[in-house]
């Protein structure tokens, strides 16, 4: 009998505590608080052992599922583990059902892609796009030795994001423990969260501190541990989700008003920057022959200065000032560590 859509979400994740390098041979108590976070998060109904006794067995014997999992016991280290090292559910093959519920899923997004609502995910909609053109059933044995399409690390702290999505939408007061990335100690605060926002493969929470009456960014690879209170806070009048980055280079912010930074460029930097535009902010003006100019109207951010600096001896920044002295600064400082 074809397990229902509960079933294989627990079958997914014992596949996955199985393959888990860091964490190998888990017990039949972690694989069961893994199928509980996975389905419940911190709360709500539970799993009974007797549960997931019955879903080792039907990995390993029902062939309705279309393999049949070599999960064995390693008594010394009292877990469970694959006795075939390469075996994993997520290679085997979809059968036509599945491979069809796929393509209209794609394509169905495919059709959003434009939409102001999910402008932020166009990115990740057009590479679905990108694989399904060129490999409608979904078949990439061959395509993958041809094609390379750019996969993004697994980053820590997305394991955060169910239980502060959950908090947003609550209104609910949550403390964090809090380790910066120069402090050898972590730190306990009280945050009412507003917002999450990615950031080039990495996730943030954007929250009010109360104790410095002010916003601030936190990593979520920098939270170390999260509890959710009953306590509930009103938002504030003076936060808005679409405007509050409008003028921010990546993640920071600053009390700073946004200045209008310029820097020249040649055609070669041109066309990138033409293909893909740094901020929305961004013009490039032509000076002259080979010579063009790059205008952005944001906050002078880390994230920026960093930027510019990845374009190296391509771009000259030519105003602000200070940001222009601060460049020379910098590329003075990296000179130095060359000599």
């Amino acid at each position: 009998m074809p397990a229902n859509k509960y079933a294989l979400i627990r079958y997914r994740t014992i596949d996955r505590c199985l393959r888990n390098e860091a964490r190998p041979y888990p017990s039949k108590e972690e694989l069961r608080s893994a199928c509980e976070e996975a389905l419940y998060g911190s709360e709500g109904d539970r799993i009974s052992t007797s549960t997931l006794e019955k879903d080792l067995n039907a990995m390993r014997y029902d062939g309705a599922l279309g393999y049949y999992a070599p999960i064995a016991y390693q008594r010394d280290k009292r877990g469970y583990f694959y006795d075939d090292e390469n075996f994993s559910i997520d290679n085997l093959q979809l059968n036509d059902e599945e491979l069809e519920s796929i393509r209209f899923a794609a394509q169905t997004l495919v059709q959003f892609r434009n939409v102001p609502l999910f402008s932020q995910f166009d990115q990740a909609i057009g590479k679905i796009d990108d694989r399904l053109r060129m490999a409608p059933n979904l078949d990439t044995t061959q395509l993958d030795s041809i094609v390379q399409f750019e996969n993004a690390a697994a980053t820590r702290g997305s394991e955060h994001l169910q239980k502060l999505l959950h908090a947003i939408q609550g209104r609910r007061v949550m403390s964090i423990s809090y380790r910066k990335f120069k402090s050898d100690e972590a730190e306990s605060l009280s945050i009412q969260p507003y917002l999450l926002k990615e950031y080039r493969n990495r996730w943030y929470v954007i929250a009010w501190n109360s104790n410095r009456s002010d916003y601030r960014t936190y990593g979520l690879d920098r939270i170390e541990a999260i509890h959710e209170h009953d306590e509930t806070f009103t938002m504030r009048s003076d936060f808005d989700a679409d405007h509050f980055f409008k003028h921010s280079f990546g993640i920071s912010k600053s009390n700073e008003a946004p200045q209008d930074v310029r820097a020249r460029c040649n055609q070669l930097e041109y066309e990138y920057l033409s293909a893909q535009p740094a901020h929305p902010s961004q013009q490039l003006i032509r000076i002259d022959e080979d010579v063009y100019e790059l205008h952005l109207h944001v906050m002078v951010t880390f994230e920026l200065v960093h930027f510019l600096l990845g374009l190296g001896a391509a771009i000259e920044v030519t105003a602000p000032e200070s940001l222009r002295r601060r460049m020379k600064e910098v590329h003075r400082t990296a000179l130095n560590r060359y000599q």
